[in-house]
């Protein structure tokens, strides 16, 4: 008899640690879903505008988006020109120029996108920076460096005996294709002088 109530001791003992254990499992388990937090991320693809738009301002640059969700979420931009030359409409994200913009002048402009919300103006996510990068139109003439470019050359030489060479730049971006491409003609004197694409 005493080792029937023993086992039976023993048999209700593991009944309850094992409840103690699969309770305390789920409150793990409730936990860890009650703090887990939400992944947010920023959504956008690369910003870019062209120069010199010749179209009424102001000339949509792109969108600021979040995955967040909130009915209270307002779009802020801060830095370079922020609220000046750009400005973002604070319910949609979308990111627009009031001024024409000059490539040469600057080339690309780094702003930060925020989300708040709007009834207590705390941060919904954090802050991200992004590239507004403005596209080259070939608007600039090649100019030479110098006014003057002197040469000399003995005379009888042979034909194609070096004078001089000249040089011109152009300020368009060289990284899109023809736009710096600078080529050279004689206007006078072609019939004694030629000159190649050096120069």
């Amino acid at each position: 008899m005493s080792r029937l109530i023993l086992l039976f001791s023993l048999f209700l003992a593991a009944a309850f640690a094992d409840g103690g254990s699969q309770k305390s499992t789920q409150n793990l388990c409730s936990n860890d879903v009650s703090h887990k937090r939400q992944k947010r991320d920023w959504i956008w693809n690369q910003m870019h505008i062209k120069e010199e738009i010749d179209t009424p301002l102001p000339h949509h640059v792109g969108k600021i988006t979040s995955s967040v969700r909130n009915s209270n979420a307002k779009y802020i931009i801060e830095g370079e020109y922020a609220n000046t030359i750009f400005k973002v409409e604070e319910t949609s994200g979308d990111v627009y120029a009031f001024e024409r913009l000059d490539r040469e002048k600057k080339a690309e402009y780094e702003l930060t996108a925020l989300i708040i919300d709007r009834t207590n103006n705390r941060s919904l996510e954090r802050p991200s920076k992004f590239i507004i990068k403005v596209y080259d139109i070939n608007d600039n003439a090649p100019v030479f460096v110098q006014k003057v470019f002197n040469g000399s050359v003995p005379e009888m030489s042979p034909v194609g005996t070096s004078v001089t060479k000249v040089t011109a730049v152009d300020a368009d971006d060289p990284t899109v294709s023809g736009h710096a491409t600078v080529t050279y003609e004689v206007t006078t004197g072609g019939e004694y002088f030629t000159i190649d694409d050096s120069g």
